[in-house]
């Protein structure tokens, strides 16, 4: 565990004491304490709101203002949501309120096509909806499975979600050293849960289209696949609006570097699937990111170098 600085602990006493009142609610109260919380966050929020509206207009330009805006403030309502079931993830699951009682899974024929094959498996996903739920429900199944996060500055909340995680069924890696911790789990045959839709400068990354914009994505999956033949199976999870999670599994990719394809090209195929996910509901997607970061003289070709 890193240092812990006196900030580090108060954020912590902060985040359990939330904790303590979302995890003894009605899960039905839980989340739609979430719900305000998040309305509330597009208020306190001015910046993530501005980021989150820029990227939208940007990326569905088909969309009127007040699309725009409904779907921001259903944007800031999930991810409220999201925080608020995180924090309860882990609760029994004989529970009328466990989050296992709240799922339907279509798909697991394709996630065991891919394990058949004795290489392991890459869950392919990205933040839309609750994805920490999708890329853990392989558990549901009997299947172990690893995460790859990005550790938390706050070390002591950084351990909290872990626990939190791994109580549920799931064990993390993190995102340093990624690819080589990814493939000793590879290696072991297990699954793991990788979220592609991130900013990652170069190099290791290619400029890839999404949503009609060039995005930084990464490459190690691509060429993780390709070099091992690891099947690569998506995943991902969407909240209805009853409050369940429809969860689907869709086949398996062996990427190749036949025909012309390369790393570049199945990142791009790999962008491409992650950006039809989230267009089934584009207000689940953590839109207040930075996820287009590609400069016009940046992009190999551009007439403007």
């Amino acid at each position: 565990m890193g240092s812990v600085s006196l900030k580090h602990r108060l954020e912590y006493v902060a985040l359990r004491f939330v904790a303590a009142v979302v995890r003894s609610l009605p899960r039905k109260v839980a989340l739609n304490t979430g719900r305000i919380l998040g309305r509330l966050g597009m208020k306190l929020l001015p910046g993530r709101y501005q980021q989150a509206k820029d990227n939208m207009m940007k990326a569905l330009p088909e969309l009127g203002p007040e699309d725009i805006e409904t779907n921001l403030r259903k944007c800031f309502e999930n991810f409220g949501i999201f925080g608020v079931e995180v924090l309860r993830l882990d609760l029994s699951a004989s529970g009328a309120d466990s989050v296992r009682n709240h799922i339907d899974i279509s798909g697991e024929n394709f996630l065991q096509e891919a394990l058949s094959l004795n290489r392991g498996a890459i869950l392919l996903t990205g933040h839309l909806g609750f994805w920490e739920l999708g890329a853990s429900i392989p558990t549901e199944l009997g299947v172990p499975v690893d995460i790859v996060a990005k550790p938390l500055k706050n070390p002591l909340s950084d351990a909290y979600f872990e626990k939190i995680r791994k109580k549920f069924g799931a064990n993390i890696l993190s995102s340093r050293k990624g690819a080589k911790r990814i493939l000793k789990s590879l290696r072991a045959k297990r699954s793991v849960g990788v979220l592609l839709d991130q900013h990652i400068s170069p190099p290791g990354s290619v400029a890839t289209d999404f949503f009609g914009r060039k995005a930084y994505t990464t490459t190690a999956i691509a060429n993780l696949a390709m070099k091992y033949q690891v099947p690569v199976v998506p995943i991902f999870c969407l909240r209805k609006p009853d409050d369940r999670y429809e969860v689907w599994i869709e086949p398996m990719l062996l990427l190749t570097d036949d025909n012309g394809q390369n790393a570049e090209s199945n990142t791009q195929l790999l962008t491409n699937i992650i950006e039809a996910a989230i267009r089934r509901d584009v207000s689940q997607w953590f839109w207040m990111h930075k996820r287009w970061r590609v400069k016009k003289r940046q992009v190999e070709g551009d007439p403007s170098e």
